[in-house]
């Protein structure tokens, strides 16, 4: 496994971050399984990956219980881990029960807590911005975690470049904890992120967590174009539809032809030029199982030169839109 540091800051992740999101019940391309959840969980560490992410909202906290199960199970060195969660989403029905006011980060704090069984998290993502809330009051919820020794860093996910650059000045102005990383999402074939908020992120430092780094599947190539998907989220979940788009299976050709070339999957491939961008810390792997988490970790042995990943970009111009997708 390699290894890089967060941000600016000095703690040290791998350079492939597991992502728990897959690990609930909610939806039915979900593992709904603990014991298969829990052996993808301990290989990850066996495979030297000491970053997990996971959010107070996948699945309601099963997410969080299930991670909490398989890292008391594992009983590793816990200064060796760097644990991630989020706040924003509903997590109960009627006032208070989503956002990110003061009164919502701090119980909901706690409860991460509680579920993954640690007395601390090494970072805090709020998941969304809250028109609803003053930035300034979540600042200081935040502050208070980090000062309470609840949570080490704070990141965040998902936003306009220009709320995000509000969110950084607000907390240069006020002395406030300032957000280390950006989760965004951000592959070969959603590349908007290289239009919003990517350049903020090299200007001021911050760390960048790629989400849906596979494009949800279609970057390992199992569909096909003259085929209806017939399984995981692209057959239950029309977040996926923006996937394929002409430009998406233009995309998706040369990564097929490329890894054949170099005799590696679509999947390793498609990581593998992520994990070339200087921006990218650690892209958010959300394997289902050991197979594919273990094919995930060899794009880490995959090289390219400037004129192979010229022809991986060449068949999209990034461009910004606010209103694509949402997860």
């Amino acid at each position: 496994m390699e290894y890089t540091t967060l941000g600016r800051t000095g703690l040290e992740v791998s350079r492939l971050c597991l992502g728990c999101m897959n690990f609930g019940s909610d939806e039915p391309w979900m593992v709904d399984d603990r014991e298969q959840s829990h052996a993808v969980i301990e290989r990850a560490l066996d495979l030297g990956i000491n970053f997990i992410d996971t959010a107070n909202v996948y699945s309601r906290g099963e997410s969080e219980a299930i991670l909490g199960e398989a890292l008391a199970d594992a009983d590793r060195d816990r200064s060796e881990l760097a644990v991630a969660t989020k706040v924003y989403g509903p997590m109960h029905d009627g006032p208070n029960g989503q956002g990110l006011s003061r009164k919502h980060v701090l119980e909901q704090a706690e409860a991460s807590l509680e579920r993954l069984g640690l007395d601390y998290v090494d970072l805090y993502q709020i998941h969304r911005w809250d028109d609803e809330t003053p930035i300034a009051e979540t600042l200081s919820a935040l502050d208070r975690l980090v000062e309470k020794g609840m949570v080490r860093y704070v990141g965040a996910s998902t936003m306009p470049a220009w709320k995000f650059s509000k969110a950084l000045y607000e907390a240069d102005l006020d002395n406030a904890e300032r957000f280390v990383s950006m989760q965004c999402e951000y592959n070969l074939v959603d590349r908007h992120e290289e239009a919003n908020v990517l350049p903020l992120c090299a200007d001021q430092g911050i760390g960048i967590l790629p989400w849906s780094p596979l494009a949800g599947g279609f970057l390992t190539g199992k569909y096909d174009r003259e085929e209806e998907p017939a399984e995981g989220r692209a057959a239950t979940n029309d977040f996926m539809d923006k996937r394929f788009a002409e430009d998406g299976w233009a995309v998706l050709e040369v990564v097929r032809e490329l890894a054949d070339e170099k005799g590696v999957t679509p999947a390793q491939l498609s990581l593998a030029w992520l994990l070339h961008k200087p921006l990218v810390d650690a892209p958010i792997v959300g394997p289902r199982t050991i197979d594919h988490l273990e094919d995930n970790v060899g794009a880490l042995e995959v090289d390219f030169t400037d004129s192979e990943i010229e022809r991986l970009e060449e068949p999209i111009t990034p461009v910004w839109n606010p209103d694509i997708g949402d997860v």
